[in-house]
């Protein structure tokens, strides 16, 4: 069955309401017309990475709930989960056997043995495309006292899968079938640009292979009745190459585009990315993960990109760099940004509505993250407990807290908004970028007789849309 154009709730299991169940309590009683879809990031037992450490997809951590709480939510919202295709935890079973048998182990060639690629020389290394302040190897020890080692592109419980294998294909097939069959529709494939290992390259979307790779994970998901979402942060080619190839792509340029057109005032660059962007995308203005600016690098000046960098960085947590795997001292261009979006915007709640009605108008299905739901500011404090900067983003709110913020003026304006974005006729028409000034944005849906227009001025924040009423026929003029 198709995914619904309507927006959806992007949240961790435990972070908004504790658990599976709060969670579904508070969709049930609060967000049923704002939203028709959840994405639902690792629910899974894992050992690191805020959950992208899976022991298995074939689970759900016992702290968050079990299979009935997902399937109750997959029963009444498309349901979107995280596939980890690039890794797996060093504790999942299949690791475990392998050190316990090594070579002897089924599982063997499911994962991607550094010393089986053959020598990798200081160039080589300065060429790999790297998540760490290391080299992406780690040691391991075999029960029988053999060493060997393994490929960790991420923390070193993280595992990388060996996709020349055909062991890692039948592991994917296996968790595809399982978690369609409770219900999931949508797989975000998860850093599936570092699924290509090639000595000699940045063994990071590698092409052609990346694209096998892509290939396989849609036809696989067709057989189970599920589309591919995957997720790469880096030139916007590549969201084409996606689209093209009958998959979601992620509109990951929306959010730093955004964000410059209402801190510079200008709408230029946004207008022409939006002229051209896949109408097949998902669009985001936050997630999980910080601002990227990897996404804009073609679109916006270096000038220009100096200056958002600037004035978020001034709001946000300690950014996170690109680094080179020979010399991981040496700190590359900035990557990403740690920030809520409302803090980004300087709590400007104008500023605020205004971007979000620009998202639901840009073409695509909309997600919104549960931080940006609520319009949450930077969480400083959990950030330097936990000493990952992405936590500045990744507030836990209790059922009590979650509750109080759904009643914010500002967070009742934006599910008004989102009502409107899944019930009005004209979104399931054509979009049109109107004429309007560099300090402004219009934008408009059309379906037969139904219409939504959407005029943002970017000096006052105002954002005003016309429309026709579906059931009355009556032009109807809000203020977001």
């Amino acid at each position: 069955m198709a995914l619904r154009n309507a927006v959806q709730l992007i949240t961790y299991p435990d972070r908004l309401g504790g658990n599976l169940s709060n969670l579904y309590s508070l969709l049930e009683q609060y967000l049923t017309d704002a939203v028709g879809g959840v994405h639902l990031l690792p629910m899974y037992p894992s050992n690191a990475d805020g959950g992208f450490s899976p022991l298995t997809h074939m689970e759900v951590d016992p702290r968050y709930g079990d299979w009935a709480d997902v399937e109750r939510i997959s029963a009444r919202f498309d349901l979107c989960v995280d596939l980890v295709i690039s890794h797996i935890s060093d504790e999942s079973p299949e690791f475990l056997d392998f050190v316990a048998k090594g070579q002897d182990s089924a599982h063997a060639e499911l994962f991607v043995q550094v010393d089986k690629l053959g020598e990798i020389g200081l160039e080589d290394l300065a060429k790999i495309h790297i998540r760490k302040e290391k080299e992406p190897f780690r040691d391991v020890l075999l029960a029988n006292g053999e060493t060997c080692r393994v490929w960790c592109t991420f923390t070193e419980r993280q595992v990388d899968l060996n996709y020349e294998s055909p062991l890692t294909y039948q592991l994917m097939e296996r968790y595809l079938a399982f978690l369609t069959a409770r219900g999931v529709k949508l797989f975000r494939l998860d850093a599936f640009g570092y699924t290509t290992k090639r000595i000699g390259s940045s063994c990071f979307l590698v092409e052609p292979d990346v694209y096998r790779i892509l290939d396989w994970f849609r036809e696989t998901g067709e057989k189970y009745g599920a589309e591919m979402l995957p997720e790469v942060h880096d030139h916007i080619s590549y969201q084409y190459a996606i689209s093209r190839r009958h998959m979601r792509p992620y509109a990951f340029a929306l959010p730093p585009l955004v964000l410059h057109a209402f801190l510079s005032g200008n709408s230029r660059y946004l207008k022409q990315w939006l002229r051209m962007c896949p109408r097949n995308q998902v669009t985001v203005l936050d997630t999980h993960d910080g601002i990227c600016i990897p996404d804009v690098e073609s679109m916006l000046p270096e000038a220009e990109i100096r200056f958002l960098v600037d004035e978020v960085s001034a709001r946000s947590a300690d950014p996170i760099m690109r680094r080179s795997a020979v010399s991981v001292h040496s700190v590359g261009a900035i990557y990403q940004l740690t920030c809520t979006f409302f803090e980004a915007l300087m709590r400007n709640e104008e500023a605020y509505i205004a971007a979000r009605a620009i998202q639901f108008f840009t073409p695509g299905i909309p997600q919104v993250y549960y931080v940006g739901l609520l319009a949450g500011c930077n969480d400083f404090e959990l950030c330097e407990a936990s000493g990952e900067a992405r936590d500045v983003n990744r507030h836990y709110y209790s059922l009590e807290e979650a509750e109080q913020a759904l009643q914010q003026p500002l967070v009742q304006r934006l599910l008004t908004l989102m009502r409107l974005r899944n019930s009005h006729p004209a979104f399931d028409g054509r979009f049109e970028l109107n004429q309007s000034s560099d300090g402004s944005v219009a934008m408009a849906w059309r379906h037969g007789e139904h219409y939504c227009r959407l005029y943002v001025d970017l000096s006052t924040c105002q954002a005003i849309i016309d429309y026709r009423d579906p059931e009355s026929g009556i032009e109807q003029q809000i203020r977001c």
